[in-house]
């Protein structure tokens, strides 16, 4: 959360270091000052206070957020939220929990809050909470087009598969990348894109940072709408996530673990999986079948 300064005038930081100065180098009182300035003398005295502590040209103006509360936890009980913390660095609703089998009565939102100021939440001020529309229905292709990700191997030697799968003719889509982003997102998208001949209305996506605001806005300039997969809710990118294994197994698995070589595999794997390969989930047919009969 950031914290707005008490004062917004972007001259104010330069004017407090000439009124100091005036104190500090040429000998004036702080009640000349302060009366030369038209500021109470004991504004004066805190600005020479911080003038002899640095050696800009300016005094920042700060932030207006206290220091305490009167409503504010009490030391032990912050005490001891750390000191659970500490022990198997469990989420916040955990620690709530374990606090309260020991009769400590404390809010969830305070345990969030007492994490997040001591830089220890996995809370980021980036993050966009999302609305959940209803979840179109597939009943033509092209409604409901769900994206993701897969991340194979260690962080240091890290490959990545960007999906797409369209719910109702479950034709997919797939590239092996070097990195993923929300600009590598937004190319991915245009390539399938000109590979559906159905378009795509609904983009569904999880909350990964690759799909995140800017993504959002760029793929609802181009005439698409964007909705994240609920919270919670594993069946809401069901069909890709079923895809996902299915091309980990069926393609991935069998070739070596490089990036070229998964670039050079998928594309013929993805011939097959949309043109030859009967799914049990359409009746046995393909999903170019499938997309005849529209």
């Amino acid at each position: 959360m950031a914290y707005m300064p008490y004062t917004m005038n972007p001259h104010l930081p330069r004017l407090r270091m000439e009124a100091a100065n005036l104190v500090v180098r040429e000998g004036w009182s702080t009640r000349e000052v302060a009366r030369h300035f038209r500021f109470n003398q004991s504004t004066i005295v805190r600005w020479v206070e911080k003038a002899r502590m640095t050696n800009r040209d300016i005094i920042s103006t700060g932030s207006s957020r206290p220091h305490h509360h009167p409503r504010e936890l009490p030391r032990d009980i912050t005490s001891r939220i750390f000191e659970l913390r500490r022990e198997r660095h469990q989420c916040a609703e955990v620690l709530h929990h374990r606090l309260a089998a020991e009769g400590i009565r404390v809010s969830i939102s305070s345990v969030k809050r007492t994490l997040r100021r001591a830089g220890i939440s996995r809370f980021s001020r980036w993050k966009k909470w999302h609305r959940y529309p209803p979840r179109p229905a597939a009943e033509t292709p092209g409604i409901l087009v769900e994206i993701d990700t897969i991340h194979d191997g260690p962080h240091d030697d890290r490959l990545y598969v960007y999906t797409l799968l369209d719910v109702c003719s479950r034709t997919a889509y797939a590239e092996a990348v070097e990195r993923i982003n929300t600009h590598c997102s937004l190319r991915f998208v245009e390539h399938a894109r000109d590979m559906l001949s159905c378009g795509v209305r609904t983009l569904q996506s999880d909350h990964g940072p690759e799909f995140s605001k800017w993504f959002t806005k760029q793929i609802v300039a181009r005439g698409m709408a964007h909705r994240h997969s609920r919270v919670r809710q594993p069946n809401d990118n069901a069909h890709l996530e079923r895809f996902n294994r299915t091309i980990q197994e069926e393609c991935l698995s069998r070739v070596s673990r490089n990036l070229r070589s998964w670039q050079k595999e998928i594309p013929e794997y993805l011939r097959y999986y949309n043109t030859e390969r009967p799914h049990m989930g359409l009746a046995f047919k393909t999903p170019t079948e499938v997309m005849r009969s529209y």
